[in-house]
């Protein structure tokens, strides 16, 4: 048995997802209160930022959370695996693909749509070169998160100097290193002077 939490963007949706899972009985629906007895965690959202608002406050610290986005980021998404993410789909998904991705996560696996997995391996091979543009903007709360990259604050001391939790504060910086094209912190912050990001 497979238990599952649920933390959607809106009741209809949450009753949705609901219904959609009540009808695999190999799947057992604990309140998101109870998280941390969840095999597996559904967050679903419009987008990132909204995605990881979401994850602020929620229990969530061993579960595998399977993110359902409109708006899936295609950079950066090995540095958003890094944070406890374990899925990323399209909120379009159907019921088979919601309920094969729940399966796969639960023995473990990793579970993209076919066209994130399109970007993962083309991530690891092609590099932004001296002088190009990052492709997507960073947000306000994301070049903030980067200018405390760039002071040395590791994900706990980020999280307690913006009172945002943990978890957020390594889905945010998942997010700079994709958009930046970086593979590690340095790096993020290298690229984000030589952009103009962070002021030296």
């Amino acid at each position: 048995m497979i238990r599952v939490a649920i933390k959607a963007s809106s009741p209809v949706t949450q009753a949705g997802l609901e219904r959609l899972l009540q009808d695999d009985a190999d799947v057992e629906l604990v309140p998101l209160a109870d998280g941390s007895m969840a095999d597996v965690v559904i967050v679903e959202a419009e987008g990132p930022e909204i995605a990881s608002e979401l994850l602020e406050d929620s229990p969530l610290v061993g579960p595998p959370v399977i993110l359902l986005l409109d708006d899936a980021p295609h950079t950066g998404v090995g540095a958003i695996l890094k944070t406890g993410v374990k899925g990323l789909l399209p909120r379009s998904s159907s019921a088979a693909e919601i309920l094969a991705g729940v399966h796969a996560v639960a023995e473990g696996l990793v579970v993209l749509d076919s066209s994130l997995g399109e970007s993962l391996a083309e991530s690891t091979t092609v590099r932004p070169a001296a002088g190009d543009e990052f492709q997507e903007p960073l947000t306000p709360r994301e070049a903030e998160v980067l200018r405390l990259l760039a002071e040395g604050l590791g994900n706990k001391e980020i999280a307690s100097y913006l009172n945002i939790s943990e978890h957020t504060a390594k889905f945010h910086v998942a997010s700079i290193l994709g958009k930046l094209g970086a593979t590690t912190r340095t790096e993020a912050v290298t690229l984000g002077i030589r952009y103009g990001l962070i002021m030296i």
